[in-house]
């Protein structure tokens, strides 16, 4: 599913792994996760896809909520659990969303449009 996200300027945070061998508790941490970011005040929405690379894009009002995230406790766990058995690699990138368009406005989204 695509997240609505509203008009930007927004963040997206971009986190891609390469999972090692085995569920370890993996999936169930990774629902509680969701659940417990959609509470967080400045979540905006998320996507996520695992075909050999996994790759969760979580959207944010804000720098300030993206960091109150990172630090929430059970997340914290989530983090550290992580890096020890349920990953062999991974990378976040944090980035500002400054343009936002989809198949149903992207008639609008002329050449000139992207431009500014």
């Amino acid at each position: 599913m695509i997240a609505a996200t509203p008009e930007p300027p927004y963040y997206a945070v971009i986190f891609t792994s390469l999972r090692t061998e085995g569920d370890q508790g993996y999936a169930a941490m990774a629902e509680r996760m969701a659940a417990l970011a959609a509470q967080q005040p400045g979540y905006l929405g998320a996507e996520s896809a695992r075909e050999g690379v996994g790759i969760t894009v979580s959207y944010w009002r804000d720098l300030e909520s993206i960091r109150a995230w990172k630090a929430h406790s059970e997340h914290l766990l989530a983090q550290q659990t992580g890096r020890s058995q349920w990953y062999a690699d991974y990378r976040v990138r944090i980035a500002r969303v400054e343009r936002d368009y989809s198949l149903e406005t992207s008639f609008t989204a002329e050449a000139g449009d992207l431009a500014r």
